[in-house]
Formats: structure tokens, C-alpha cells, sequence
């Protein structure tokens, strides 16, 4: 029978952990896809601002864990853009702005980079 070294059973649930992250990340894009190409304030903007906020809100308190591995400086890094998505989402939810294209393409970097 074989048997799995700790550091193989870690590295296979940090893979899942990210596939899940691109995962959330890659829906929060295709819902604000659909926002941006419906125009007007819309029940595509509602699900994509309140999913969108959900997956950032998620992603800080994640990054706010002490026993989150990356380096304090990405993750403080990580922190700011979360801050900055969800103060976009807030102004397109009061339909103050309709960058639903500033939040696809950085997200869609944060994304990427989870490879």
C-alpha cells in the first residue's frame, strides 16, 4: 500500500485551495461580464456586485490568518485590491460608477497569477 508524505497531502490541498480560488475568481469575471454587457443597473449587476463581494470579502479574512503562508508584504498587497474591489463593487451597486472593467481586469490578474 502507498503511502502519502504529509508534504504531498499539504501540497495537494494548497492545489485544491487554489483551484477553488480560480474557481470563485473566475465566476466573480464571467458575473460582471454579464453586468457590464447588460448596460443599466440590472439583476446581472446585483448578482455580480453581491458575488463579487462575497468571494473578496472570503479572500481577506483568508489573508488575515495567521497561518496564511504567503509573505506579509503580498499579502497586505492582496488586502489593498480586495479593498479596492469592494469599494468599486459599493460604487456600482449606489450607481455612482460602471467599472465593472477595472474589477474584470484585475481580477482576471489575480486569477492568473494562482497558477
Amino acid at each position: 500500500m502507498y503511502q502519502f508524505s504529509y508534504a504531498e497531502i499539504m501540497e495537494d490541498g494548497v492545489a485544491d485551495a487554489k483551484d477553488r480560488e480560480r474557481q470563485a475568481l473566475e465566476r466573480s469575471i464571467e458575473l460582471l461580464v454579464a453586468a457590464r454587457d447588460a448596460g443599466a443597473y440590472s439583476r446581472h449587476t446585483i448578482e455580480a456586485v453581491y458575488y463579487t463581494r462575497r468571494v473578496w470579502i472570503r479572500l481577506i479574512e483568508d489573508l488575515k490568518q495567521p497561518e496564511n503562508e504567503l509573505g506579509s508584504e503580498l499579502r497586505a498587497n492582496l488586502i489593498s485590491i480586495a479593498i479596492w474591489i469592494l469599494k468599486e463593487c459599493e460604487r456600482i451597486r449606489k450607481r455612482q460608477s460602471t467599472n465593472y472593467q477595472g474589477i474584470i481586469d484585475v481580477t482576471t490578474i489575480i486569477k492568473d497569477g494562482l497558477k
